[in-house]
């Protein structure tokens, strides 16, 4: 079982920034710790490496009193993303009309049954659907978490992780 530690020492020399920024961005910040760990844990998973996704979730367990909760979701989160991301993005990238008028006829439910809170889940959705470069997810989640009450700040941060996580995952696999 990795921890991040043994995680960031495994990052070569090339990826010294990765490994700076991997301490960083999880410590402290404009994000609640749940906050913090839940987009860590969904954009570990979106990273698709098991050893970094392995030492985040481990991480989070330690950090956080009440951890499954923000896992589950940010697993889910992960999930749903991971589909709607693709779906969403061709349809912005054929530009036709038609497609647009579509039903996905994708189910969603995950989307209504959280289990920390709405905009809580909305926030990893944002950060998980910057890592898979869906320019609608992206616009549509951080208006729901702006108008929800979070900060730019906590965008930013939460936006700051996924591209270190998703740096990481790049690094421990060249």
């Amino acid at each position: 079982m990795a921890s991040l530690e043994v995680i960031r020492g495994e990052l070569a020399d090339a990826h010294k920034d990765t490994r700076l920024n991997l301490q960083a961005v999880l410590e402290g910040g404009s994000l609640t710790p749940e906050q913090r760990w839940g987009v860590a844990v969904a954009c570990a998973f979106a990273a698709r490496n098991e050893r970094l996704k392995e030492a985040i979730v481990n991480e989070a367990k330690k950090a956080l009193a009440n951890a499954e909760p923000v896992i589950e979701d940010a697993r889910a989160a992960a999930s749903l993303m991971g589909m709607n991301n693709v779906y969403y993005r061709f349809r912005h990238m054929i530009g036709k009309e038609s497609y647009s008028t579509k039903r996905p006829g994708l189910r969603m439910n995950r989307l209504a049954q959280v289990l920390t809170n709405k905009v809580d889940f909305e926030l990893v959705c944002l950060a998980v659907s910057a890592i898979n470069g869906c320019e609608m997810c992206v616009q549509s989640h951080e208006k729901v978490v702006i108008e929800g009450g979070l900060s730019e700040d906590q965008v930013h941060d939460a936006v700051r992780i996924a591209s270190v996580i998703h740096a990481a995952a790049v690094g421990l696999e060249s």
